[in-house]
């Protein structure tokens, strides 16, 4: 691949549901299937038709404008966002135009939108950063943004992580957990981190702002669109929540690091984390599925991502990974032979 061309395959693949999104909200009608059908069977046909991943090319040179287009998909976010608890709340819609509506939102949210945010609070400027928070602010978890570096980074592919999913554990048994022990442990380290510098005020902790303006945002969402547009505010929060989580549940399941003889877990490396190589899903989610990459350089820019040599992969892409963890006893039957494969594990594994 020529230099320089890989950055443009990214805006096209999240920006044309930006437009999608648009038109089904302002109009309606056939734009809701399209937006719909783009997020889910027109991404997972590219992926099987390519079967292939694309590597980056002098990346080093398209980092500025990774960022610009970073911006762009956090910016349009919020307008995004408005449309869709607009178009839910006050749209002449039918029922099933609106079902089709919130979940091509939701999808957007959940695999663009979670994404892209997931990359900015990674992003030294603190401009970026604060961008970030205030996507999954939006979305109401805001706590991602202290509990994924300070907690997941830290104890991936670990009991200490409550974000990396145990063997045989279900989903739904995860998400329960994770989110929940996601938010005490990134309080609890936010606390201890005001504590060393000496700045331990109550009001100085980003919990404050995650929960106040997460709680003040379903508040002005009232007063503008009444408690329906509450509602459909909560419930695609909700169903961005429970995709960022899928994720997580995929990306770690089963996998674990050894503890050393001192007490303290082995580096995180390449056979930590399931990785997907499907070219498409990988634009669209900013090449998240690239995961083990990501967790042994965190700052690196997406484009640059990529996938090492004999790390774990999923056998579909990472959406379609995660449909199929909904149903955990389809779940367990394609994942659990290949963790145990992957780790070595005897013959007791899977009784």
């Amino acid at each position: 691949m020529r230099p320089g061309t890989t950055l443009p395959l990214f805006a096209i693949a999240t920006l044309t549901p930006v437009i999608l999104l648009a038109f089904a909200a302002l109009a309606g009608g056939m734009w809701i299937w399209a937006a719909l059908i783009y997020i889910t069977g027109f991404a997972y046909s590219l992926d099987a038709l390519a079967g292939i991943s694309i590597d980056p090319a002098h990346p080093e040179a398209e980092f500025p404008a990774a960022n610009r287009l970073s911006i762009t998909l956090a910016l349009v976010h919020f307008v995004l966002l408005a449309l869709a608890v607009w178009a839910l709340a006050a749209g002449d819609l039918s029922g099933v135009q609106r079902l089709g509506l919130f979940m091509a939102f939701g999808l957007f949210f959940g695999q663009v939108s979670n994404s892209n945010a997931h990359e900015l609070i990674h992003r030294g400027r603190r401009g970026l950063h604060r961008l970030g928070m205030w996507v999954f602010i939006s979305l109401l978890f805001g706590h991602h943004t202290s509990a994924h570096p300070l907690i997941h980074h830290r104890y991936a592919a670990s009991d200490d992580d409550p974000n990396s999913a145990r063997l045989g554990e279900s989903y739904y048994r995860f998400a329960a957990r994770a989110w929940v022990g996601s938010f005490r442990a990134g309080l609890a380290a936010e606390r201890a981190r005001l504590a060393r510098t000496g700045r331990g005020q109550w009001w100085r902790n980003p919990y404050v702002l995650y929960v106040g303006a997460g709680a003040g945002l379903i508040a002005l969402v009232f007063v503008l669109a009444g408690w329906r547009g509450a509602l459909a505010y909560i419930a695609l929060a909700g169903y961005a929540q429970a995709q960022l989580l899928l994720s997580d549940y995929v990306q770690h399941y089963g996998l674990r690091r050894a503890r050393l003889a001192n007490g303290k877990l082995e580096p995180v490396g390449p056979a930590h984390s399931w990785n997907a190589p499907q070219w498409f899903t990988g634009l669209v989610m900013l090449n998240a599925p690239r995961h083990s990459d990501h967790h042994a350089h965190p700052a690196t820019p997406y484009p640059a991502l990529v996938i090492p040599a004999g790390a774990p992969m999923l056998p579909r892409s990472l959406p379609a990974m995660a449909t199929l963890a909904l149903f955990p006893r389809l779940w367990r039957r394609v994942m659990d032979p290949r963790v145990a494969r992957q780790t070595g594990a005897g013959p007791d594994f899977l009784a």
